[in-house]
Parts: C-alpha cells; structure tokens; sequence
C-alpha cells in the first residue's frame, strides 16, 4: 500500500465516522425509545454497502484501491460493532429482555443477510 492510499484510507475513515454520528444524531432527533435504532440501521447498511464493494471488487469493477479507501476506510468508519455491543450491555443492565436479544442478535442476522445481499447485487452487475 503505498502512502497516497494509506492517507485516502484514512481520510475515508473519519468521513465514515463522522457520517455514522451524523446519522445515528438524526435518526435520535426522530426516533426516541430504548432501542437503539441509529446503531442498527448504521450497521446493516454499512454491511449492505460493504457487501456490494466486495462484490464488485471480486468482479473487477472496483480496483483493489478503491476498495481498501471505501471498504476499510469508509465503511470500517461507518460501522460500529463496539458500540452496538455496548448498547446491548446497557439493555441488559435494563432488563429490555427482548431489545437486548434483538440489538445483540437480531442486528448480526440482518448485517449478515444485508452483505449477503451486497455480495449477491455486486457479482450480479
């Protein structure tokens, strides 16, 4: 990796985190409850979009470049796995029984079935 990618990697990934606050800031001004639902959307798309880079990267439409700036950096600094863990924790402590299972285990299945997707839509174009 050469020092141009590596800063464009980095950029990329403050634009994904400062992306992620912005959103989850929004989806908290419209959405008020206990369950996190800025966090799961965050992740699920980041996983859709994720899956469709590496898709079209394994298809040869996007270089190799291109997905390390957009896959590691925009994409690993939109997700949150480390805060959603947290949030789940703190469901727990609640005692919201089913928001906690549905943060902790309901938002791994949808991400997964959401790159699933993302790798089915990238190889299919």
């Amino acid at each position: 990796m050469n020092p141009l990618i590596f800063a464009l990697l980095s950029l990329a990934g403050g634009l994904g985190a400062a992306l992620r606050f912005w959103l989850d800031g929004f989806v908290k001004s419209r959405f008020t409850g206990a369950y996190p639902l800025g966090t799961t959307i965050i992740n699920v798309s980041g996983s859709l979009i994720l899956g469709l880079i590496t898709g079209l990267t394994l298809g040869n439409l996007v270089p190799q470049e291109l997905f390390f700036i957009l896959g590691t950096g925009l994409m690993g600094g939109y997700t949150t796995f480390s805060t959603a863990s947290f949030e789940t924790v703190r469901l727990v402590q609640q005692r919201r029984w089913v928001a906690a299972l549905m943060n902790g285990i309901g938002m791994l299945v949808l991400s997964v079935l959401a790159a699933l997707l993302g790798l089915t839509l990238g190889h299919a174009l």
